[in-house]
């Protein structure tokens, strides 16, 4: 008999002793989620392809996205189940419905702006908009509750320079992102706002979501707004928030950079010449 091995050897007979390890039984919801939300991901990538080749029309391709959106929020229901079960019966899962919770925590809000209260209005991209498009009002008290708890940081811009600097700015920032500019009015002081309607494309599905902007005067220099809307579907997974952020720093960093040339290119005053002064008496 040898104690410091797994092998006895009793009287001729030989035994092999193999641990095993008792494991816990994994929980079958949290597999399912899993499996559930792996399997939405080549969907988004059919929909992908669909809009991009031009195959077929955007409804279709739209139905086919949702139909991926759909899978997640099963995954979530699935993961919410198995969370449910671990807590009750100490089953393992827990890694696999984690990772299907974190498919979709983002709200279900398609539209995005700095000002809930007065959102700038889109006008000239109003008439692009054809009626399977969404509305182009913004939804009002409930849409804004909802963006301020996913992104409190979503804020108007107060820059301490002139209109005209503050609408040159933005108007640079969306000339170098190579948007399509429908409509842009420079601010006149005491008469309208300034406005930029334009046209950014997704980088991936290549969706088309119109953005404006709105220069009006602030009390020390001009409040910059932003809006961001997607044309098709419910929930926009992040999209107009990231945007909106993105625009309104580099817009800043825009402004900032024409305030410093501003700065550098006012002339420093001349000294005063001096009184030339009158015989010295004795």
């Amino acid at each position: 008999m040898w104690f410091g091995s797994s092998r006895i050897n009793c009287r001729g007979i030989s035994l092999m002793i193999r641990p095993r390890i008792l494991e816990e039984p994994l929980s079958r919801l949290a597999v399912w989620s899993r499996r559930v939300a792996v399997f939405s991901i080549p969907v988004v990538l059919l929909a992908i392809t669909i809009v991009r080749s031009g195959l077929l029309e955007l409804v279709p391709a739209l139905a086919t996205f949702g139909g991926a959106l759909a899978l997640a929020v099963v995954a979530i229901v699935l993961a919410f189940g198995a969370f449910i079960v671990i807590w009750r019966e100490g089953l393992r899962g827990g890694g696999h419905a984690y990772l299907a919770t974190r498919a979709y925590r983002l709200p279900a809000i398609n539209d995005v702006t700095t000002d809930p209260l007065d959102p700038p209005r889109f006008e000239a991209i109003a008439r692009l908009r054809s009626r399977e498009s969404n509305p182009i009002t913004y939804a009002g008290l409930r849409a804004a509750e909802l963006q301020r708890a996913a992104y409190p940081d979503i804020e108007p811009l107060l820059l301490n320079v002139t209109l005209q600097e503050a609408y040159d700015s933005a108007l640079a920032v969306i000339t170098r992102r190579k948007w399509r500019i429908v409509d842009a009015r420079p601010p006149q002081p005491g008469r309208r706002d300034g406005l930029i309607e334009a046209v950014a494309r997704t980088p991936i599905m290549g969706f088309r979501d119109d953005v404006v902007v709105r220069v009006r005067p602030a009390q020390e220099g001009a409040r910059v707004d932003v809006r961001s809307a997607s044309r098709y579907g419910r929930s926009d997974l992040g999209a107009n928030a990231s945007r909106v952020r993105a625009l309104i720093e580099d817009i800043d960093d825009a402004a900032g950079s024409e305030e410093e040339k501003r700065k550098k290119a006012v002339p420093a005053k001349a000294p005063a010449p001096k009184k030339p002064q009158g015989p010295t008496r004795r």
